[in-house]
């Protein structure tokens, strides 16, 4: 790897930083020595994860989904290498019959709507050899019964991706696409529901095993410091799609 593409002194933005996926991105990128931004909408998990990630690391509380305050973030922090973007709420898996539209809506607020806000207002500020890394998911290219709402959003977003990497070029836009990882992205369900879903299809894996968030993270990472991939979707999912 070329040694001006690490993320050294780079200074890294995670939205949706505060847990999760975020959160592992976060803490391995200050690692490796970058200067780590998060924002997510709760003040107290942006502290909690700010202690964590140590290392000079600065958090903000920011409604992803309010295109003012997402502007107004952006027009104060000044310039920056990557723009990650990982946040999403739980998630609700519904048969087309009982799917509430509202509900669907919501969906698209924050894992798409929030997202465009972010690209369209932090991308003016992104540094040259800097990237974009945009959240999808496996349910896009391998959909079950009930996901009808979760493939839509991750398809939008694959096709985003795409359309972004040509429009904002030369900064490079990509995508990470996760299969189940132990996240509180299933903290809508009881605990007993949420094991017993992390056993099944951890058993129906190839690698044996669902995904953890230091797993995904790695993708991450690749993406910010590997500077000839554009317009292109990683799937980290454990053998998900072949199976």
């Amino acid at each position: 790897m070329h040694p001006g593409n690490g993320l050294q002194d780079k200074r890294v933005v995670v939205l949706g930083g505060s847990s999760g996926i975020g959160l592992a991105t976060a803490q391995l990128a200050a690692a490796q020595g970058a200067k780590v931004v998060i924002a997510s909408s709760s003040a107290e998990r942006v502290q909690q994860a700010v202690e964590s990630i140590g290392k000079e690391a600065q958090g903000h509380t920011v409604d992803l989904s309010n295109e003012p305050a997402v502007a107004a973030f952006f027009s104060k922090l000044g310039p920056f290498d990557h723009l990650v973007f990982t946040a999403g709420d739980s998630l609700h898996l519904h048969e087309l019959a009982s799917t509430d539209i509202q509900e669907a809506r919501r969906a698209f607020e924050l894992r798409y709507w929030a997202a465009l806000a972010a690209v369209k207002y932090g991308s003016p500020h992104i540094r040259k050899g800097g990237s974009i890394v945009l959240t999808t998911g496996i349910a896009g290219q391998r959909p079950r019964k009930g996901w009808v709402v979760a493939a839509s959003v991750c398809g939008t977003i694959e096709a985003l991706t795409r359309a972004l990497a040509v429009e904002l070029a030369p900064i490079r836009v990509n995508a990470v696409s996760p299969g189940v990882v132990r996240t509180n992205l299933w903290q809508s369900m009881s605990a007993p529901e949420r094991e017993h879903l992390f056993e099944t299809v951890g058993n129906s894996l190839p690698v044996g095993r669902i995904g953890e968030a230091h797993d995904i993270a790695q993708a991450y990472l690749f993406l910010m410091q590997e500077g000839f991939a554009t317009g292109q979707t990683v799937v980290i999912d454990g053998g998900t799609v072949l199976v």
